[in-house]
């Protein structure tokens, strides 16, 4: 009998800490300004909304500090950006791109250098993504395999192919406690992904990438004529819908500048 409250009381044991184990949190987010953007039809992102009307975007990086080292979540635009006055014009003058804020001085603000990061995670490879991901050479990247071999492919690798990179077939627990978690949500490109993140005051948040461009599109459920495939694109945003609720997050919509003119930004941070 007594051996029987020893099992009894190590397997409620067990059950305890894997409960702890699976709520793990982060320290501390910081939200980087990656780049200003104006898009010249917003129809580009929402297919016959708009047509013609001019969008201001916004670009996010995201830095977070864990136990166990530093994860960067996408790069953004160029840092070289910064020296132009006129911005960078992309996608046929669909777009311009300005970086008023680089990432170099908002490490510095919160004395973080580029070699203390330890991953580099991409939502995926568009342009305004992988910006900077060379500048931390010492980092692992994170993504997916699909987006890996759709990305180099082509003749412009979207970052050197020297950089170590460890390719993902679906989720991923980052750092093994359940504090910050990358969810594979396919369809804006093959190996789009986006990040589920916990923290102790602010609770949980998802990083959505590209998943949705702006909130009328995620209200509305529209899908990107730029996008690889609709359906996947849709399932991704259901998916990001289930996960929001099972964890009472919020979503937090990388190019939605209301939303990210909000934000707290460095030294100020989340946790």
């Amino acid at each position: 009998m007594h051996r029987f409250f020893i099992f009894v009381a190590a397997a409620v044991g067990l059950a305890w800490n894997a409960a702890a184990y699976a709520q793990g949190t982060i320290e501390r987010l910081y939200a980087l300004d990656c780049g200003q953007g104006r898009g010249a039809d917003q129809a580009r992102w929402s297919p016959g909304v708009n047509v013609g009307k001019p969008l201001d975007v916004s670009d996010n990086c995201y830095l977070i500090k864990h136990a166990q080292g530093w994860l960067m979540w996408d790069t953004g635009i160029p840092e070289a950006v910064a020296a132009m006055p006129d911005g960078l014009s992309s996608g046929g003058g669909a777009m311009v791109w300005k970086r008023p804020k680089t990432i170099a001085a908002q490490l510095q603000q919160i004395g973080v250098a580029p070699g203390d990061i330890r991953y580099v995670a991409i939502s995926h490879t568009h342009g305004d993504h992988i910006g900077n991901v060379d500048m931390f050479a010492a980092a692992t990247v994170l993504m997916q395999g699909a987006e890996y071999d759709w990305a180099f492919a082509g003749a412009s690798p979207p970052f050197s192919k020297e950089h170590a990179v460890r390719r993902l077939d679906g989720d991923l627990d980052v750092f093994g406690d359940g504090s910050v978690r990358i969810l594979s949500t396919p369809g804006h490109t093959p190996g789009h992904q986006s990040l589920l993140v916990h923290m102790a005051r602010t609770g949980y948040v998802v990083l959505s990438g590209d998943a949705a461009h702006f909130r009328d599109n995620w209200e509305n459920r529209r899908v990107p004529s730029m996008n690889v495939d609709k359906d996947k694109t849709l399932a991704s945003l259901q998916r990001i819908a289930d996960v929001l609720a099972q964890n009472k997050a919020e979503l937090w919509i990388n190019h939605d500048k209301p939303q990210s003119d909000a934000m707290r930004r460095p030294p100020e941070y989340y946790d």
